[in-house]
């Protein structure tokens, strides 16, 4: 496995994972109306890769195949974070929130935050981050619950 930044080239990749995921992952915590709602057969390429450009955008490699992603902001907010749905809890996710907690230290920036999906809600539990609310979102006119989490890192 290997971690590097995103590169352009990877942003047709990136929603093709982001896509799947959603649809075979997180369809055990939300109805096919959200799902589709939330991850559509049609996204736009060109505001992926805005979105993925000006963040601190993280990809994880195996042989060649990108296998995770998240992005990580200015102000400490982690955007999108996924894993590939064939390699669901190998460590990716890990690999991903190191490196972002370490540029996060870098930038010092002292507080890390989420808005994690029902799905994703037991993993950044699981790296401390602690629940500050659950939220309804709307994703073309459906509503989906989410969980706003943080985590205050040291920056020594």
């Amino acid at each position: 496995m290997k971690l590097r930044t995103y590169e352009i080239g990877d942003t047709a990749e990136i929603i093709d994972l982001f896509y799947n995921t959603v649809h075979e992952v997180n369809i055990r915590d939300y109805t096919k109306e959200q799902i589709d709602a939330w991850a559509p057969v049609e996204m736009d390429i060109e505001v992926w890769i805005n979105s993925l450009k000006t963040k601190f955008t993280y990809v994880v490699e195996n042989n060649g195949k990108i296998v995770g992603f998240g992005e990580l902001e200015a102000n400490g907010h982690i955007d999108k974070f996924f894993c590939h749905k064939d390699f669901q809890g190998q460590g990716i996710g890990t690999m991903i929130l190191e490196q972002i907690e370490s540029k996060a230290r870098s930038l010092g920036i002292k507080r890390l935050f989420v808005e994690a999906s029902i799905t994703a809600k037991p993993f950044f539990a699981n790296k401390n981050f602690l629940l500050v609310t659950e939220q309804e979102v709307e994703r073309r006119g459906q509503k989906l619950i989410n969980f706003v989490m943080e985590k205050f890192i040291n920056n020594c």
